[in-house]
């Protein structure tokens, strides 16, 4: 077996490795600038691990791994657009460096470029993987639209806001899993298990992410307090509103509004309700509940317990980071 580390080094170097054309120019250049030094990999990884749960001859899954990790990429192109976002991984994005009709369409290319790495897949695998990428990925746009629908929705309840991020951020992290699974031989069963696993994992993901926005440091590669001076619904705003006073609630909803006060004080502002509501640790109760919930989940899979060492260390990792 492979520790996270190593899977991680092993699809660095097999990514690096993809060839793209030199023309067009502009094109091309924006799939090479989002692919190199790709954030976490964590999806790739969630791949292979799951693969490495079951066999050993983990290069067979990175093709697999590969087609994951370019939809993710080219759905992060298309997300800057529809967010005005001008940094991705502490860099321009490809939409602030080249503009939105580059970014649309090399994302597009990066859409194809996707299907084109499971063609690597082996045939007798094909039906079963094409349908749960196709799964995943029309998921992915279902939660990107009830993201955007929040945005103007003026009360947004909790199951909402889960179900949204079960879409947007979960799909793409069960996919990945159960992919791995299946190209390794696993049981339906477990690869339900995996399913419903990777789901956990995916949702406590994006609370983490909420919880950094607002908590984290600079090192994040975007600024913090982000969310709140776009008077965005996340969890924490979500889930503050629901046990705020009238008068909290206003801060809440006007103070990202205010053109009398500074970036930093609305965030103050903000956050100063967080505090006294207790938000921050109500999120990090669900972000345990979650985790809990699926490492109980490994444990019931038909494998033995050793071989679901790594899965559950890089997991943990995930909630534990800083950035």
């Amino acid at each position: 077996m492979n520790t996270p580390q190593q899977i991680a080094e092993i699809f660095e170097r097999y990514i690096a490795l993809v060839n793209m054309p030199d023309e067009p120019q502009r094109l091309y250049a924006p799939i090479r600038y989002s692919l190199a030094e790709g954030g976490k990999r964590m999806r790739p990884v969630l791949t292979m691990l799951a693969y490495n749960i079951y066999a050993d001859d983990i290069q067979r899954v990175l093709p697999a791994a590969a087609a994951v990790e370019v939809f993710h990429n080219f759905t992060l192109l298309h997300d800057d657009i529809m967010d005005n976002a001008m940094v991705r991984r502490s860099r321009p994005s490809v939409f602030a460096k080249w503009g939105s009709n580059v970014a649309i369409l090399s994302g597009d290319v990066m859409m194809i470029e996707a299907y084109r790495h499971l063609q690597g897949v082996e045939a007798k695998f094909l039906p079963a993987v094409f349908e749960r990428f196709n799964t995943m990925a029309a998921q992915v746009c279902e939660g990107q639209q009830y993201d955007m629908d929040f945005e103007t929705q003026a009360k947004v309840a909790v199951a909402e806001y889960m179900n949204m991020i079960e879409l947007k951020t979960a799909a793409l992290l069960s996919g990945a899993v159960t992919i791995g699974a299946i190209l390794a031989g696993a049981s339906e069963e477990d690869v339900q298990k995996l399913y419903k696993f990777a789901t956990e994992v995916g949702i406590a993901f994006q609370l983490q992410d909420d919880l950094l926005d607002s908590y984290g440091d600079e090192q994040l590669g975007k600024k913090i307090g982000g969310d709140i001076l776009e008077g965005k619904k996340t969890y924490l705003m979500i889930i503050s509103l629901s046990h705020a006073t009238e008068a909290q609630r206003e801060v809440l909803r006007t103070t990202h509004l205010n053109k009398k006060l500074s970036d930093e004080q609305k965030i103050a502002a903000v956050k100063e309700v967080y505090d006294a509501i207790g938000a921050k640790q109500m999120t990090e109760q669900q972000i345990s509940v979650r985790i809990s919930r699926a490492l109980a989940i490994l444990d019931t899979l038909s494998v033995p317990a050793e071989r679901l060492g790594y899965m559950k260390s890089y997991v943990e990792s995930l909630v534990g980071r800083k950035k």
